[in-house]
């Protein structure tokens, strides 16, 4: 029995790699962690990779949309917060915040469109049971801080 979390919390303590030319956290890394959260959810969802390949269908990503509003820097520690704000037929639309903790800023917001696709990468309608597994958070009830 799988407790349904709606808003899902993810902490990462940033580290060498992840810090570009720039010396602070290259922005690929922040989709990098946000794709970790969202698998991260789904398993705790149980909807964890086994599942998805008995389904015989598994999530792509669409399209990537994010706004970097400060940077983050080595040693830090961030949060990212992932739900699921829309599940249509084939798609689902995943929100992300990430915050740094030590002063409650927003280092990034962002969001990914996903398509559910089967094995030979042709549109899988959600089926009820994955999609009852991830409570839609509505606008209003969505994390978020002053930026």
């Amino acid at each position: 029995m799988f407790i349904m979390l709606d808003i899902y919390t993810h902490k990462i303590i940033v580290g060498e790699s992840s810090i570009d030319i720039n010396d602070h956290v290259n922005n690929l890394e922040y989709i990098r962690w946000t794709l970790q959260a969202a698998i991260a959810h789904s398993n705790a969802n149980g909807w964890d990779l086994a599942r998805y390949k008995s389904l015989g269908a598994g999530w792509v990503v669409r399209s990537h949309e994010f706004t970097y509003y400060r940077p983050a820097f080595l040693g830090e520690e961030l949060i990212v917060k992932t739900w699921v704000s829309e599940m249509q037929k084939v798609r689902s639309l995943r929100k992300y915040l990430i915050v740094r903790p030590a002063d409650n800023r927003i280092i990034v917001r962002g969001q990914t469109l996903w398509a559910l696709v089967g094995s030979k990468g042709k549109p899988f309608a959600v089926p009820p049971e994955l999609a009852q597994a991830f409570p839609l958070v509505s606008q209003e009830n969505e994390p978020g801080l002053d930026c």
